[in-house]
């Protein structure tokens, strides 16, 4: 059993910054690839972030580039996503995900275990 359990979320005003923090229990941590998806009510899962097993690289999409930073702890079997300057635009249902293959991607059918998902609502 893989389990993944997030924690970090809320509500901040806009400007702000939160921490996400997902816990990896059950499997191979620092082998895997792990990911940031986000899905907002009416739209589309969508990618934010990833980090390769050693965390030597990380990927991004353009929305979030410069605002927000994924890490990783291997010894706490611990994956991260530092989010500053939050924007409106941000609010969505913020889910952790781990790919067991060798492969760095940001394809959501690519990840194999996901956690249940953290609220992250930004107002005015």
């Amino acid at each position: 059993q893989v389990q993944l359990v997030e924690s970090g979320g809320g509500l901040v005003q806009a400007g702000g910054s939160l921490r996400l923090a997902c816990a990896v229990s059950g499997g191979t941590f620092s082998s895997y690839v792990m990911g940031w998806f986000r899905q907002a009510p009416g739209k589309e899962r969508e990618f934010v972030a990833a980090i390769s097993p050693g965390g030597t690289r990380t990927r991004y999409v353009e929305a979030v580039k410069g605002r927000f930073t994924i890490s990783r702890d291997n010894a706490e079997n611990t994956a991260y996503l530092q989010m500053n300057n939050l924007k409106l635009d941000d609010t969505a249902k913020y889910s952790c995900a781990a790919r067991a293959k060798v492969g760095f991607t940001s394809a959501a059918s690519d990840y194999d275990y996901w956690g249940q998902g953290t609220q992250v609502t930004v107002s005015s």
